[in-house]
């Protein structure tokens, strides 16, 4: 089920970002967060109420502006309002209503959407000051008064949001369907795939639009297993974008890898793995999905002895946290190799999907420990008990031991290593969670 979107949109210097951050920073749980996303972070999932969201702070937005960057910061923002469940619509109190203000008004009033106007930069508690009543003239109805700065009335802002969320709708869980998300940045040739696949194999069962306006869910059955292919058929085409817009692009990807089970990673063999690529593939990692990265276009790369192996080596050195992922070179538009996915899809959901019994994994575990003995701190050593199995998709292992401070990333990534050699476990991230004997609590890593 996809996150729904809550974009703060107004013009420039109203507190969007103050808002933005001490929402992220101080009042409620953050609970994803994006590998490689580190700088002008623009999006951040939040949880409130039981409900999570991505919250997304825009750009200020100047609706007939000519300079570049505020033209940017609408584009930015009008990407927001089309991706948006419900919109914060923030003025300033101090500053009263503007023109900027109406013409926002009036475009928002077209788009028919949930929207929250909220008027920042009130700093008492209590009566609001008379002046803000003006901003009734901007025809959105009631407002809200804040204080981004000082952290007043934020709750009640995000009271507002909770209740103009869409109804949560569960998909209904066809255990025999395989759902699978084509993601990567846009021209990657995502469409083309799913157009070959469907053009050749002509047994669609039915066209159900997505959960959300830019993702359309396509059910097929392919030699006899069902699949259901996610593609984000939103994203802009290359010219039409900015680095910034392109950011945004990436939001409808992650709501398409939450929903699936198996994710194809687009990556254009012309182009090589670019920042979008990771920040995609590491939201998949760490969401437990399991992954093929498929390199696209493969048919207008010049070839010579070891060129395959060698773009492999380069494509593993860029996802260096999922080198468990096949990599397979296609091409979507000529449909070189593109069957081949079909095996590789239900090869790595399979895996996804295995089971080890506890005997079988303590047999490995015990000759692991017999080889490199665990580390030790002080005097101290790490003892290994024993480890179970506790679940699937990912497969998810309890390691119990004598402390989890011994247990260091590198002996545990050791452990990992000496699971996938005899079970396998191909593309699909293993989870573990260290227990030490006799106690609840425990880590994940």
């Amino acid at each position: 089920m996809s996150k729904p979107v809550v974009a703060i949109l107004g013009r420039p210097n109203v507190g969007k970002s103050s808002f933005f951050n001490y929402v992220v920073g101080k009042r409620v749980s953050i609970v994803e967060d994006i590998p490689g996303v580190t700088r002008d972070r623009i999006y951040e999932d939040i949880e409130w109420r039981g409900r999570t969201f991505s919250l997304v702070d825009t750009g200020g937005l100047e609706p007939y502006s000519t300079d570049t960057i505020l033209v940017q910061m609408r584009r930015q923002a009008e990407v927001a309002i089309e991706l948006a469940d419900v919109i914060i619509f923030m003025v300033d109190a101090k500053e009263g209503m503007t023109a900027s203000d109406k013409d926002i008004a009036a475009m928002l009033i077209k788009v028919d959407k949930p929207v929250i106007l909220a008027v920042n930069k009130v700093d008492t508690v209590g009566e609001p000051p008379a002046d803000v009543y003006e901003f009734y003239n901007l025809g959105i109805g009631d407002f809200m008064t804040l204080s981004s700065a000082h952290g007043l009335g934020i709750g009640e802002v995000l009271d507002a949001v909770y209740e103009k969320l869409p109804e949560e709708i569960e998909e209904e869980d066809d255990a025999e369907v395989i759902k699978v998300a084509i993601v990567g940045k846009p021209n990657a040739g995502k469409s083309s795939l799913i157009n070959k696949i469907l053009g050749e194999q002509r047994v669609i069962v039915s066209d159900i639009p997505g959960t959300t306006r830019d993702a359309i869910d396509t059910y097929a059955e392919i030699d006899g297993q069902k699949y259901c292919f996610i593609d984000t058929a939103g994203m802009r085409k290359r010219g039409k974008i900015t680095d910034n817009i392109e950011r945004y692009s990436i939001m409808r990807s992650l709501g398409a890898v939450d929903r699936c089970d198996v994710v194809i990673i687009m990556v254009d063999a012309g182009d090589g793995v670019t920042e979008q690529d990771t920040k995609i593939a590491g939201y998949a990692h760490d969401k437990g999905k399991a992954c093929i990265i498929a390199i696209n276009k493969w048919d207008t790369i010049e070839k010579e002895t070891g060129t395959l192996e060698k773009y492999r080596t380069e494509v593993y050195n860029s996802f260096n946290f999922m080198m468990y992922a096949p990599v397979v070179f296609i091409s979507a538009l000529t449909g070189q190799r593109v069957n081949t996915i079909f095996e590789q899809i239900k090869f790595v959901h399979s895996e996804a999907c295995k089971r080890v019994t506890t005997g079988m994994l303590n047999d490995v575990l015990n000759e692991a420990v017999a080889v490199v003995q665990p580390p030790s701190d002080k005097g101290r050593r790490l003892k290994v008990f024993y480890m179970t199995q506790i679940g699937v998709q990912p497969p998810t292992f309890a390691v119990f031991c004598n402390s989890i401070k011994l247990f260091h990333f590198s002996y545990l990534r050791y452990i990992e290593n000496q699971i996938r050699k005899n079970f396998g476990f191909e593309g699909t991230p293993l989870v573990f969670k260290l227990r030490e004997r006799g106690e609840k609590a425990n880590d994940n890593i």
